[in-house]
């Protein structure tokens, strides 16, 4: 069975946008080295995408090509009025039901790209097979938690971390 797997970066205080849902934070981290956090083999690894509709709306609002057209992509949505795209295909209802479906399918990870809604629906259901999460060496006063709206407690095995030059600390878990 293929793993869903959570692979995202947060501010220190687990904001993982700003309000308005911008990211531009990431790029006030220094990183002269150009360091990609593994990200590149991370990629490598997953044939299939899944995020919420505000996720997606900000991605294609930074005017660049959709960056994951290589991929499988699904965006969940509750606006049954969403017309799919060559890149990606919109899910508006059984969401969860869905997600079970995908994961049974042969193919390789799933990347669930977020958000925090969304982070915590899948969580809450014990769809997420493993967090990988990068602490940025920043503080964000406000914004969109890794999970919104009330995440049950769920326990975490620690598999693996590591630091890196950005000051960035990456934590890896399987979740029980």
């Amino acid at each position: 069975m293929r793993k869903i797997k959570l692979f995202i970066a947060t501010s220190l205080n687990g904001k993982i946008a700003k309000p308005d849902g911008s990211v531009d934070w990431l790029e006030a981290i220094p990183n002269p080295g150009e360091i990609d956090h593994g990200y590149s083999d991370f990629y490598k690894s997953i044939d299939t995408t899944i995020q919420g509709n505000t996720t997606y709306k900000q991605i294609i609002s930074w005017g660049i090509d959709f960056p994951y057209s290589d991929k499988k992509n699904y965006v969940f949505t509750r606006n049954k009025l969403s017309e799919d795209t060559d890149q990606v295909t919109f899910i508006a209802d059984k969401h969860l039901d869905f997600v079970k479906g995908l994961k049974a399918v042969e193919g390789k990870d799933i990347w669930l790209i977020g958000g925090g809604q969304l982070n915590t629906m899948l969580l809450n259901e014990k769809l997420i097979d493993e967090i990988q999460v990068f602490v940025m060496p920043i503080v964000l006063t406000e914004g969109i938690e890794l999970f919104e709206s009330l995440p049950k407690e769920t326990s975490l095995t620690l598999i693996e971390t590591k630091t890196y030059a950005t000051g960035a600390v990456e934590i890896k878990y399987k979740v029980v």
